[in-house]
């Protein structure tokens, strides 16, 4: 299917206000609320469009795989500094940046919306739209491309996306340290005030994870400053991709998952159940049976939020409830993009 097929097909769908159901490999189906409509498989429009390594640059088409994207960048020695997680092999770089996760990298260098430079879109009536560039400084009003970043398919279908990339780091080493929550926290914000090249933390049950990248001489001056056990490069790895991708045990359990963003100097948070904490503090996951309401006022009480990231069986509510004001906003950026009404409704929420 052409791009051209594609957007006649989103015209017919608008003139008859039937649902589409934008999807790439479908390895983030578990993540928002219900499903409606027919599937537009976005795997039909793929391939690298540009790649510039001089440049830090990578534009590719919504379909291509994640694993083509990274093995690319990784053959000039660089990578998508976010750490996206694939959560499954069929994983597309178009679903990549609708869903906007970011992985453990995430506190050291931004969020995946940071890299999005420019996207070539198809809204509900089917037109070709570009925002953005493939430079940083390209942006007058409205940011539109970082807009689509998590916007979960809702507002258009992303065609092509420009993204900035980084070099690889020299050297990395994970090391491990026994410490409490309350310990670790306050070491993580210490440290985080200091000139440290700490990349990634992760803490449970009194152990913390740290993960040092940058210059050889940086990485060994800061490991011998904070200390603990150094594991193995190839531990290190596998640590880090199976935190990104949640193949820890304290993930693979049937209970709900919540993901709770606070700031990073929050104090704990009470609730029921078990955590998993990322992000220099400011990424919480709960194991918990606590209903929503309890999380939610547990997360606002320390200035966040919490979403509903994975749940054993169907329910509602998955998202924080918008305020007035933002759900107006959010609407007339539907009613912009998507007038009809057709892409992924009630994925976000259940009224649009």
């Amino acid at each position: 299917m052409t791009l051209q097929a594609i957007q006649e097909r989103i015209r017919e769908a608008a003139a008859q206000t039937r649902p589409l159901r934008l999807r790439g490999g479908g390895t983030k189906d578990f993540y928002g609320e219900r499903f409606e409509g027919e599937v537009l498989d976005t795997r039909v429009h793929a391939g690298i469009v540009d790649y510039e390594p001089s440049e830090l640059v990578i534009t590719v088409r919504c379909g291509t795989p994640l694993t083509e994207v990274e093995s690319t960048l990784n053959s000039r020695g660089q990578c998508l500094p976010f750490e996206p997680p694939y959560f499954g092999p069929q994983a597309t770089i178009g679903g990549c940046v609708a869903a906007g996760f970011s992985g453990p990298r995430r506190m050291s260098v931004g969020a995946l919306r940071d890299y999005v430079l420019g996207v070539k879109l198809i809204d509900g009536q089917g037109r070709a739209l570009s925002f953005g560039g493939q430079v940083m400084k390209n942006v007058a009003g409205y940011d539109v491309s970082r807009l689509l970043a998590g916007s979960l398919g809702t507002l258009a279908l992303i065609s092509d996306v420009s993204l900035k990339v980084l070099p690889v780091p020299p050297v990395e080493q994970t090391m491990r340290l026994q410490m409490s929550e309350r310990e670790a926290l306050r070491a993580l914000n210490d440290w985080g005030g200091q000139p440290l090249p700490i990349s990634a933390s992760a803490w449970h049950a009194g152990e913390l994870h740290l993960r040092l990248s940058g210059a050889p001489a940086a990485v060994d001056a800061a490991y011998r400053r904070i200390g603990g056990e150094r594991l193995s490069v190839d531990a290190g790895l596998k640590w880090w991709s199976d935190v990104r991708e949640q193949k820890l045990a304290f993930f693979q359990s049937l209970e709900s998952l919540w993901r709770v963003a606070v700031p990073t100097i929050a104090e704990p948070l009470i609730l029921p159940g078990t955590q998993f904490i990322e992000w220099n503090g400011g990424l919480r996951w709960w194991k918990t049976t606590a209903p929503a309401e309890l999380v939610r006022e547990a997360a606002s009480q320390r200035r966040g939020h919490a979403t509903l990231f994975r749940t054993p069986a169907p329910q509602g509510g998955r998202f924080t409830p918008l305020e007035a004001a933002a759900l107006r906003i959010h609407r007339n950026l539907k009613a912009v993009f998507d007038p009809a009404g057709i892409f992924n409704r009630g994925r976000l929420y259940a009224d649009w």
